[in-house]
């Protein structure tokens, strides 16, 4: 494999990414073998589980593999570089390698990422919760300004985003909110978002100018497939009901609300966006499939303490995340110590600086256990 030049505008991808890289690269390569395999093509549950796992390593790879041309051409204009007499073809060679410079700088800080923040939850798409907490309907209102905020930017990333199940209040805020979140790296990049978050501002009821502190908290969990776990009809206790709302045309009036208890564990779902008992009872399932998913990954975690050791923040809902403060258009995450006086722009959904700071420091958290492995 060709070695990449020293250049001191960027740092060289780690040997030991190089390395992890180049197994995902094989494993990749077996897999795609096995699919073609009469073993594998006529199982479907084989077939399905080689392709998942398929799915999950070829961004990580194909990147790689871009970087592995770049190096091959930089090798081969260094090479010409060198050994060229003729000024024209010395002047071409370095204008190739000008030009291969900021293609590198690119796919290795693209490669180092998604090894490092590529696990098997970084592709899936999301079901994403938000519930007002202390401060009555301001925090009612700040709700619905963090579910506008995620929509938008996942709107302007192509995402698509569904309601699944709400609460609305009077004033047009919620008091809950849940909604799936589906498309290209939804949880890798919303996985941080999980917490409490605050808001500082002058409500609109409020005569005296006063400034007001209420709360959120955000739930971000990778949603589950029915492959992921099993769930037995006789652990669910499934009860049908008429919605409930702000009044008007917006009431179903017919018994198609879903409340579903999860006998086991105590958990309970209910959905009623839908006039359909039937699409009810699907969207219920999903947040019920996804709730269990995300306590069994929890599990996990809390059995992997160098994985806890690489997660920004605990998750938790009642850890306190970011702070949103309207009359100084700040807004502060306590993570990372940052703070950007743009607010006005982020909660419209312009949130790329924030979520690429979350993902440059979570990498380097990982890059940082990674070495400490290999000590």
């Amino acid at each position: 494999m060709p070695e990449s030049p020293a250049n001191p505008a960027f740092p060289p991808l780690e040997p030991i990414i190089r390395t992890k890289l180049d197994e995902m690269s094989n494993r990749y390569a077996q897999l795609r073998e096995m699919m073609s395999t009469n073993e594998i093509a006529t199982n479907p549950a084989k077939l399905r589980d080689v392709s998942k796992e398929y799915a999950r390593l070829a961004k990580s790879v194909e990147t790689y593999a871009a970087l592995k041309r770049v190096w091959e051409e930089k090798e081969h204009a260094t090479g010409m570089l060198a050994s060229e007499t003729d000024p024209e073809m010395k002047a071409l060679a370095q204008e190739e390698l000008s030009g291969l410079a900021p293609k590198e700088a690119a796919l290795t800080e693209e490669a180092r990422s998604r090894f490092v923040l590529d696990d098997e939850e970084a592709s899936k798409d999301v079901i994403m919760e938000i519930r007002a907490g202390t401060g009555g309907d301001e925090a009612a209102l700040f709700a619905a300004d963090l579910f506008g905020m995620y929509r938008r930017y996942a709107e302007g990333r192509g995402w698509k985003v569904e309601l699944i199940n709400a609460s609305p209040t009077d004033l047009g805020g919620f008091r809950e909110i849940t909604i799936g979140i589906s498309g290209t790296d939804v949880y890798r990049n919303l996985r941080y978002e999980s917490g409490g978050h605050r808001v500082q501002r002058v409500p609109e009821t409020e005569t005296q100018g006063r400034i007001h502190t209420s709360a959120c908290t955000v739930a971000v969990m990778p949603e589950a497939e029915e492959v992921d776990l099993t769930i037995r009809e006789a652990d669910l206790e499934i009860d049908r009901y008429h919605s409930s709302g702000p009044g008007g045309q917006n009431v179903n009036k017919t018994a198609s609300a879903i409340r579903i208890h999860h006998k086991p564990t105590g958990l309970i779902v209910q959905c009623q966006d839908e006039k359909s008992q039937i699409k009810n009872l699907a969207k219920a399932m999903r947040v019920l499939r996804t709730r269990l998913y995300e306590s069994q990954m929890e599990k996990q975690h809390a059995e992997r303490s160098a994985q806890r050791k690489t997660l920004i923040g605990s998750g938790d809902r009642s850890e306190r995340i970011r702070t949103y403060n309207f009359p100084q258009n700040r807004l502060t995450d306590h993570r990372i110590n940052l703070t950007l006086h743009k607010l006005d722009r982020l909660i419209m959904g312009e949130l790329d600086d924030v979520i690429n700071a979350l993902l440059a420091y979570d990498r380097q958290l990982r890059l940082e256990a990674l070495a400490a492995e290999k000590l």
